[in-house]
């Protein structure tokens, strides 16, 4: 077990790399997440790993850690009601701008997010008669660079295929393989992935009119929250439009957006 003073310092460790807040008594999930990682760099134990991250920050080592402890869970079309409401309200609004559409998949993990939110668009798309609408691209961010080689390869086991893909879109986006279900060259090609650490700046990103940030910020504190709340906001236009988790909120942390609710369910919008 990781004592006391080990397990202070790892906190403040994961907090200044990428404001990940772990709180008390969590041991347990600190030795189970790093588990693989005492094995593969050779470590007897937690407190080994946790000495040489003290005494030589070798970035390896570093970003090897982070990943393993941000790597969070993931389905398609998880809580489903965004999706709805990108599909019957969001789209159509902004394509009537007759301007490009920019997504922004935030801590998109292993990449069922932004490639659910690829086939909202696409099949959005199909119903459009000629001419078609403005150009809809898709951005990914995450800050592990092996979740993120995931994502790009787009290849996903049995299990992780049925967890909220219906069978018809089983059947139109995804082939099968000997090692499992690869995403379509339609769907993979219109999302583009890069690493970003929510703790930096994401001007590089540009501007966006809808923001999908979506069950990641209930691992931040609030200082983190209302500067990734306010980073969010610098990012996007008035009238754009923000996606959250469906157990968050954010007008503790920034009075930047309103509530809007639709039939489908809650979305905020840039003021």
């Amino acid at each position: 077990m990781i004592d006391a003073q080990d397990y202070a310092e790892f906190s403040r460790f994961l907090s200044e790399c990428c404001g990940l807040v772990l709180g008390e008594n969590r041991q347990y999930l600190v030795s189970s997440r790093l588990s693989r990682l005492l094995n593969e760099f050779a470590f007897d134990k937690v407190e080994d790993l946790l000495k040489a991250l003290r005494r030589s920050p070798d970035p390896t080592l570093k970003s090897r850690v982070i990943d393993a402890m941000t790597t969070n869970e993931t389905s398609w079309f998880r809580d489903n009601y965004p999706f709805e409401i990108l599909r019957q309200n969001v789209l159509p609004t902004l394509a009537a701008k007759q301007k490009p559409i920019r997504i922004w998949s935030a801590a998109c993990s292993s990449g069922q997010e932004p490639y659910s939110i690829a086939m909202v668009v696409a099949e959005w798309e199909a119903t459009l008669p000629p001419p078609k609408s403005a150009p809809v691209s898709i951005v990914a961010t995450d800050l592990s660079e092996s979740i993120l080689a995931e994502a790009r390869a787009g290849l996903y086991d049995g299990l992780s295929i049925v967890r909220g893909l219906s069978p018809e879109r089983r059947q139109r986006y995804f082939e099968t393989l000997e090692n499992g279900h690869r995403i379509k060259p339609d769907i993979q090609r219109r999302v583009r992935f890069q690493k970003l650490n929510l703790m930096e700046s994401y001007t590089a990103l540009g501007k966006f009119e809808i923001v999908f940030c979506r069950n990641v910020l209930i691992y931040f504190s609030a200082d983190t929250k209302r500067r990734i709340f306010d980073g969010i906001a610098r990012q996007m236009d008035p009238g754009g439009y923000l996606f959250v988790g469906a157990s968050e909120s954010v007008g503790s942390y920034t009075d930047a957006f309103e509530i809007l609710r639709t039939p489908q369910g809650t979305m905020l919008r840039r003021r």
